[in-house]
């Protein structure tokens, strides 16, 4: 079955200057899954903009309006961290509605699994509050989506960005139809993700943080991914899995000191995919959060692509076994 990609240089309209989560990072994927014959392999997927409504999924009216407010005047800082350019409303509304295109190719059989190469990214930001470089929930939107509109009861989020995704958990903290699992270095920005925020009311427990101490690398993610994740998932038992790619736990990564390497990744989305094949027809679409070290990031990508496809997962960039 084939593998779709969502991408359009539309993402590359959110212009964030010198800032840390720039256009290069899609720039540097693309370019490296062109130069070494992957494109060819996979099935582009054409993203389209969410609407106000499929945003409203999840965020505030007034805020969303904010952002294009905000967007019309040319731009500027939201929070300390994150900053938009007149650009970036528009290339927000593709990256939400790219993931869900995926999740639509997903659903309707035309690709196995999907990767959507969307900016900006997503998980932090909270219905009400854009920050950690992200504008809208494009996970949490998309899963929102896929509850109503394919009427799933239970869909699974696994997010290995290096830090928590507070916004995806505020989403569904109460929601027993989606299970959100995290792994992320702890204590680290944004201070959410203890082991104790275990989810509310009839969703306790539905809420899974994996909070690792900084230095950890293969062996401890995949310890916890077949100790912890793995379980959860066969109980828990989804119709869907949705993935926050982010590879800033990378060991080449600036803004985290983790040690995950190319081939962690690569085990990581292994397991992933078992699951997807295991527990809901193979079912499966990520969506690109983090990842700051071009070389390293383009390679966990094609890597990631690597495992969907079901190719021997070689680390690009040295013509070795990715380790």
């Amino acid at each position: 079955m084939a593998v779709g990609y969502v991408y359009n240089p539309i993402y590359l309209k959110h212009d964030t200057g010198q800032h840390v989560e720039v256009a290069a990072r899609l720039e540097a994927i693309i370019s490296h899954i062109e130069q070494t014959g992957l494109t060819s392999q996979l099935t582009l997927i054409e993203p389209r903009p969410a609407t106000v409504a499929e945003i409203a999924l999840v965020h505030r009216r007034e805020y969303i309006k904010e952002i294009e407010e905000k967007a019309a005047r040319g731009g500027g800082w939201l929070d300390p961290d994150t900053v938009m350019s007149a650009g970036s409303y528009e290339a927000a509304l593709y990256a939400a509605g790219g993931l869900i295109r995926a999740v639509e190719a997903v659903m309707a059989g035309e690709v196995a699994s999907a990767f959507a190469l969307v900016r900006p990214p997503g998980h932090h930001a909270t219905s009400r509050q854009a920050m950690g470089f992200c504008l809208f929930n494009n996970i949490a939107i998309a899963a929102r989506y896929a509850l109503a509109e394919y009427k799933l009861e239970r869909t699974l989020i696994i997010d290995f960005d290096v830090h928590h995704g507070n916004g995806t958990q505020e989403a569904f903290y109460d929601n027993p139809r989606v299970m959100y699992i995290s792994t992320h270095q702890y204590p680290f920005y944004p201070g959410t993700g203890s082991i104790e925020e275990t989810g509310s009311g009839a969703a306790k427990g539905t809420n899974i943080n994996i909070p690792l101490p900084a230095g950890c690398g293969d062996a401890e993610y995949l310890k916890a991914f077949e100790q912890i994740i793995v379980p959860a998932a066969q109980r828990f038992n989804p119709q869907l899995i949705l993935v926050s790619a982010g590879y800033d736990a990378h060991r080449a990564d600036p803004l985290a000191t983790m040690e995950v390497s190319v081939g962690g990744f690569v085990q990581m989305t292994e397991t992933i995919k078992r699951l997807a094949d295991e527990l809901c027809g193979g079912r499966l679409a990520l969506t690109l959060e983090g990842g700051y070290d071009l070389n390293a990031l383009a390679a966990s990508v094609k890597a990631t692509f690597d495992v969907l496809l079901g190719n021997s997962a070689s680390d690009p960039r040295s013509n070795k076994r990715a380790t």
